[in-house]
Order: structure tokens, then C-alpha cells, then sequence
């Protein structure tokens, strides 16, 4: 165990989130996302986590981007509705990180299998939420002083 990072995130998370570059995306997808097919180049599995936890845990740690949309999730399909408490309680965990970060941009359903498909990384959660799935675009990191 290391000091100050966050139990919930794994060995092979923490490898996945370090050899990210800026641009790169990391899906944190509900428990029924298709992430053997559409995230061919590492899938990782987080049965039992929920996507909030992940989030204040990945967030101190992870510079979001800010030249492009960092937070992006996939709209309804027609005929659907969204539960708003899903994106309210993602925007919490990560505001309490961030303060400043914006409320995610929704997405048709294939042009997030596409981003999914060109994504670093994604996390298969125990997230049960329909349309419970989160697209984080790395930044750079600041300098230190």
C-alpha cells in the first residue's frame, strides 16, 4: 500500500493512469458496457467499485484536460430517459476534487463506441447505472514551483 493514493485504485491502474499522455482517455463504464469489444487495448475490471469512488480516487492524481471536453458520457437512446441523479453524483465526486471542472458533454450512443474504440483504457465498474459510463481526457500536468 502506498501513502496518499487511494486504496480503491489498483496496481494496474495506477500503471494504465501513469502511462497516459495528454489527449488520452480513460472510459470508467457501468457494469453492462461492451468493453471487450469496443476498448481493444486495456480493459480492466473493477467489479464492485462505483464510478464516484473511482473518481475521487483517480482525480488527485489526474490532470483533466483543458484545452477540449475532459468529461464526456453518452446521451439517451430515443425512447430512454436519463436519471439525473447519475451525472449528479459523478459531477459531486468530481467537483469535490476539482471545483472547477464542467458538467460532462453528452454523446450519441455510437460516436461514444467510437471514442470508446480509440480510448487508452477502460474500466468495466460494478456501476449499475444505465448510462452510467464517463469518458476522463487527460491534460498536462502543471509545472511545480
Amino acid at each position: 500500500m502506498l501513502k496518499g493514493i487511494d486504496p480503491i485504485l489498483s496496481p494496474e491502474l495506477l500503471k494504465i493512469l501513469a502511462e497516459m499522455g495528454h489527449g488520452d482517455e480513460i472510459i470508467l463504464a457501468d457494469a453492462h458496457f461492451p468493453g471487450a469489444t469496443f476498448c481493444p487495448q486495456h480493459v480492466l475490471r473493477g467489479d464492485g467499485l462505483k464510478i464516484p469512488d473511482l473518481l475521487r480516487g483517480i482525480l488527485p492524481l489526474f490532470e483533466l484536460d483543458a484545452y477540449a471536453d475532459p468529461l464526456i458520457m453518452m446521451s439517451a437512446v430515443e425512447g430512454d430517459t436519463l436519471d439525473p441523479q447519475v451525472e449528479a453524483d459523478y459531477l459531486a465526486a468530481i467537483r469535490a476534487v476539482v471545483p472547477e471542472a464542467p458538467a460532462p458533454v453528452r454523446i450519441d450512443r455510437f460516436a461514444f463506441y467510437d471514442r470508446a474504440e480509440k480510448a487508452f483504457a477502460c474500466v468495466i465498474t460494478g456501476t449499475t447505472a444505465k448510462y452510467g459510463n464517463i469518458v476522463l481526457k487527460k491534460g498536462v500536468t502543471p509545472l511545480s514551483s
